[in-house]
C-alpha cells in the first residue's frame, strides 16, 4: 500500500528531539536472534544495538526478509531473544517468565498490526476497552474520550466491525492500543491493508497521538510515504541496522532504499 497523502501538513508542526535528549523508552543492546541450527542455521537479528525515544514516532525499515519485523517482535516480547539484551524503559525482558511477559504486554504496551483483530460480536467501544476488561481495570475516562476524540471514532462507538470500514475498524484497533495508556505502541504494517486514504488516515492519527498525546510508536513498514510520518526512521539490511535518517520526507526515505537496493545488487 502507498499513501498518497503528503506529510507537509504534519511536518510543520511535528516535534523532532534530538536523540541525545530523549529517554529510551525501549532499548535493545547487541541484540541476535538466530533460528534454526546447521545447515537451516538463519541469523535474523545480527547484534543489533537501537534505542526508541519516549515521545517518539520510529520508523523501521528494509528490504524483505532484513529483520525488520522480528526486530519488532523481539522487542515487543512476542518472540524470544538468542543473545544481548532488551529492555523496556527499566524492566529487562530476558529471564522474565511468561506470565510476567503476558502481564508487561498488557498494562504496558499496545500492539497494532496489519489484521484489526476486531471480536465481531462486540462495538467498537468493548473492542477498545477489551484489553482492560479481561485484566479487570477500569479505563481512565478522561484519556479514553480524548483518544476516541483523536481517532475520530465518537459517532461509531455503538457499530460492531461488520458495520465499519476497514479505515474505520483500524482506527479502533489504533484506539484499542493506545486505550490503557501503554509506553510503547508497536506497528507492524499497519496501513498494509488500507486503500491510500484510509491509510493516511491512519497515518495522521498516529502522528497526532505522538504530537498531542505524547505517545511513543515504532512502526515497521516498507512505504516511504508511510515512514515519512515518523520523527526518524531506522533502516535495516541482512539484521543489522545499517543506517538512521531523521525529520524523513518520502523522497529521502526513497533515495536511501535505492542505495541498499543497488548495494544488493552489486554485492
Amino acid at each position: 500500500m502507498t499513501t498518497s497523502v503528503p506529510y507537509s501538513a504534519y511536518q510543520a508542526t511535528a516535534a523532532h528531539p534530538p536523540a541525545a535528549t530523549v529517554p529510551a523508552a525501549a532499548r535493545a543492546t547487541e541484540l541476535t536472534k538466530v533460528y534454526g541450527q546447521g545447515e537451516t542455521r538463519v541469523t535474523a537479528l545480527d547484534s543489533v544495538t537501537v534505542e526508541f525515544g519516549r515521545g517518539e514516532f520510529t520508523a523501521i525499515m528494509g528490504p524483505s526478509g532484513s529483520g525488520k519485523s522480528t526486530l519488532m517482535h523481539c522487542m515487543a516480547g512476542l518472540d524470544s531473544i538468542s543473545s544481548g539484551s532488551v529492555r523496556i524503559g527499566d524492566v529487562e525482558l530476558n529471564g522474565l517468565k511468561d506470565k510476567q511477559l503476558t502481564q508487561l504486554r498488557r498494562d504496558r504496551l499496545g500492539f497494532i498490526f496489519q489484521a484489526f483483530n476486531l471480536l465481531p460480536t462486540l462495538t467498537a467501544l468493548e473492542n477498545i476497552t477489551l484489553p482492560m476488561d479481561i485484566a479487570g481495570r477500569k479505563p481512565d475516562k478522561a484519556w479514553l474520550d480524548q483518544v476516541i476524540s483523536t481517532v475520530g471514532l465518537s459517532g461509531r462507538l455503538k457499530h460492531r466491525p461488520s458495520q465499519l470500514s476497514g479505515g474505520q475498524q483500524q482506527r479502533v484497533a489504533c484506539a484499542r492500543a493506545l486505550a490503557s495508556r501503554p509506553d510503547i505502541v508497536f506497528g507492524d504494517e499497519p496501513t498494509g491493508n488500507l486503500d491510500s486514504r484510509s491509510g493516511a488516515e491512519i497515518l495522521g492519527f498516529l502522528r497526532r497521538s505522538v504530537q498531542e498525546l505524547g505517545q511513543t510508536i515504532v512502526m515497521v513498514t516498507h512505504d516511504p510515504v508511510a515512514a515519512a510520518y515518523a520523527d526518524r526512521v531506522v533502516f535495516l539490511a541482512d539484521g543489522r541496522i545499517v543506517d538512521e535518517l531523521r525529520q524523513p520526507t518520502a523522497d529521502s526515505v526513497l533515495e536511501r532504499m535505492k542505495r541498499f537496493d543497488a548495494r544488493g545488487r552489486t554485492s
